[in-house]
């Protein structure tokens, strides 16, 4: 597989292969950069349909963390790490050590923590075989998807604030209702907005409908409805050249990773007017809430973290506004200067 001319290869400085025969393991650890601190970056289980699409993911999602750590102002570089498989069937505590044994070869370059499919029993066993592993714990205060679905509100705050709009009344379209969905559905809710919904679980969306009045519509078409945000917490690269004509909102704000499916949708949705809330910007909740080493915090404490998004939000969108370039452009170049200058912000 030709790793260094692929297309979404950015001078990635390891990318590295990962079999276990005896555990059945398949996985792919990227590290992209580490010039602020080790990389930093969540482990995710999916089956993919390919290596090819599995290394895609992880060259993406790597990047992202790289970004997104450095605008939230950690001591930490970015790295992501996809392991192929279905989790109903194929994840065991064997492959999650064999797992770990593969983070431990690295020797601290990266440091994993839960995803999508992966679970903090999956982080003890991950543990067992390296120290390298961050938010491990059974306890609510080593949930991350509050801190995450805070961060991703706070952006929408700010975005409605550059519209002139408040947020009390107006109508949000909700794709995914996982943790992090359910959580900012909820607050959403609290705050007055009215909740258009949609994922791949009934039983999620009938409890969306139960609790928050919600409206339901079929998955894959919440992008369409008149809305004022649209907010995709689900599945990455959503926002392409066949969604973005038939969006029905004014802006984005969502917790998924890697919504453009390419950096050219961001230009796209620019032309159209649509303001769009990076989501390594809005989405960093999460890692802000990770203790950094020698570090134990409260879920309070995580909380009042997860406020310096407020601060990212606004600047990116005022440099995207003063430089009338779109806002996924004017993130990156910021992004990338703190990567440069290594002149990282305290996290609030």
């Amino acid at each position: 597989m030709a790793v260094l001319d692929h297309i979404e290869f950015d001078t990635h400085e390891t990318v590295a292969f990962c079999r276990d025969a005896a555990s059945g393991l398949r996985a792919i650890i990227a590290v992209h950069d580490t010039r602020l601190g080790p990389a930093l970056g969540g482990c995710r289980m999916l089956p993919y349909a390919s290596e090819a699409e599995a290394l895609t993911d992880v060259l993406r999602l790597s990047r992202g963390m790289s970004y997104k750590n450095a605008l939230a102002g950690l001591p930490l570089g970015g790295g992501k790490s996809v392991i192929i498989g279905d989790p109903l069937r194929d994840k065991t505590p064997a492959l999650m050590r064999a797992f770990g044994d593969f983070v431990e070869r690295l020797g601290g370059a990266y440091i994993t923590a839960e995803d999508s499919n992966t679970a903090p029993q999956d982080m003890a066993e991950i543990a067992s075989r390296t120290r390298h592993v961050r938010n491990m714990g059974f306890g609510p205060e080593d949930n991350p998807s509050p801190v995450t679905a805070l961060g991703v509100f706070y952006g929408i705050q700010v975005g409605l604030q550059v519209l002139g709009l408040p947020l009390s009344g107006i109508v949000v379209a909700l794709e995914g209702l996982g943790k992090v969905g359910m959580d900012l559905a909820e607050r959403l809710h609290q705050a007055g907005a009215k909740l258009i919904v949609s994922d791949t679980s009934a039983s999620r969306v009938a409890e969306a409908v139960a609790r928050f009045g919600a409206e339901a519509v079929a998955v894959g078409t919440a992008h369409r409805v008149p809305a004022t945000v649209f907010a995709p917490c689900a599945l990455g690269a959503g926002l392409n050249a066949d969604t973005i004509p038939e969006l029905g909102a004014r802006m984005i704000a969502g917790a998924a990773n890697n919504q453009l499916a390419t950096p050219e949708d961001g230009a796209r949705l620019h032309a159209r007017g649509v303001l769009y809330c990076p989501d390594y910007v809005v989405n960093a909740g999460g890692v802000l809430g990770i203790p950094l080493p020698g570090e134990t915090l409260t879920m309070p404490q995580r909380m009042e973290r997860a406020a310096v998004i407020l601060r990212t939000t606004r600047e990116v969108l005022d440099h995207a506004h003063q430089a009338q370039i779109p806002t996924n452009v004017a993130a990156d170049a910021l992004a990338e200067r703190i990567l440069q200058q290594g002149c990282r912000r305290v996290a609030a």
